[in-house]
């Protein structure tokens, strides 16, 4: 069956960088989009990125253009995020999260979209 975890979440200071993880088991991620969620206290989940198979688009966030950048092995089923110049309003669980297409919209990444979860990993923003 389809699972999706997640890895590399933990405490960075203002201004850092961090590397999340997530490994694909279940189906080949060459042929499928995949992405990012994320959920901080007290507010909605947050489609992060979307990351398409070979001649997709890619979606970001405004809040994150420009910082975060997702990027997939599609050799090892691995398909990170990697966040820099991280701020307090980054802090949230993050969320691996996959549809049944092989396609992003490119302009939006929303939970009705998305198949499959996994469990999160918390990234902490703090000096």
């Amino acid at each position: 069956q389809v699972q999706l975890v997640e890895s590399g979440g933990g405490l960075v200071q203002p201004g850092g960088s961090l590397r999340l993880s997530c490994e694909v088991s279940g189906f080949n991620l060459r042929n499928y989009a995949i992405g990012w969620f994320r959920q901080a206290p007290g507010k909605a989940r947050e489609g992060v990125s979307c990351a398409s198979a070979t001649g997709g688009p890619t979606y970001y966030a405004d809040s994150v253009k420009g910082r975060f950048t997702i990027t997939r092995d599609n050799a090892k089923n691995i398909v990170y995020l990697e966040m820099k110049n991280l701020n307090s309003e980054d802090a949230a669980v993050y969320y691996c999260a996959a549809p049944k297409s092989p396609y992003c919209s490119g302009t939006v990444w929303v939970e009705n979209g998305v198949d499959y979860w996994g469990k999160g990993t918390l990234v902490t923003v703090s000096s």
